[in-house]
C-alpha cells in the first residue's frame, strides 16, 4: 500500500498555505520531512 493520496494532498496544502512553497518543491521533500515541516508549522500556529 502506497502513501495515501487524501494525505499527502493535505499535507502540500498545509506547507503551502503557511509557507507558500510551490507544489513541486513540497513534493520534491521525503515523507518524513513533509511530516516535520507539517508538525512545525502546527506548533508554530497554536
Amino acid at each position: 500500500m502506497g502513501y495515501p493520496l487524501e494525505q499527502l494532498y493535505q499535507e502540500v496544502a498545509y506547507i503551502a498555505l503557511h509557507f507558500h512553497w510551490s507544489r513541486d518543491d513540497i513534493l520534491a521533500l521525503g515523507h518524513q520531512e513533509r511530516r516535520l515541516w507539517v508538525a512545525e508549522i502546527s506548533h508554530q500556529v497554536e
